[in-house]
């Protein structure tokens, strides 16, 4: 029994953290549900697993209970779980809607960061060139209306 319960906790964290690293919104999202269960799972067995153990002791019975505390911090990882995947859900259909996609790029995939920067720095300097040659373009004008004396 421990060796199942074990392996699925196994099989429940590697398909999280696989789906996790998929980096798009909806893999993500199952993925931290698979996480969160596996942690379920993991906590439920902590609390000893009894098959047909009552979770109180009895008084008059034999001395073999299940832990009912792991069972309602259990019930309360599930129900904070659920809360926290709608959440997820909704974050990640607005940003679908925003993006028409559903992917999550750390970095801009087309343009490094600097090169924002860098385009302006270049569009500037061809301004720069451009007002030059503007202005010795008017000089020489100027020059060749004096040579021919208007």
């Amino acid at each position: 029994m421990e060796m199942i319960v074990a392996s699925t906790i196994g099989v429940l964290t590697a398909g999280g953290v696989y789906l996790v690293l998929r980096m798009r919104a909806f893999p993500v999202i199952v993925g931290l549900a698979l996480l969160s269960y596996a942690v379920n799972v993991f906590l439920f067995s902590t609390g000893r697993l009894a098959t047909d153990a009552p979770p109180i002791l009895n008084k008059y019975g034999d001395a073999t209970y299940s832990d009912p505390l792991p069972q309602a911090l259990v019930l309360t990882a599930i129900v904070i779980s659920f809360g926290m995947t709608a959440v997820l859900v909704m974050i990640s259909i607005g940003s679908y809607l925003e993006a028409d996609n559903d992917e999550m790029a750390l970095i801009d995939e087309e343009a490094p960061p600097d090169a924002e920067f860098e385009a302006e720095a270049q569009a500037e300097e061809e301004a720069a060139r451009a007002r030059a040659s503007l202005s010795e373009a008017d000089a020489a004008d100027e020059e060749a209306l004096k040579g021919l004396g208007v």
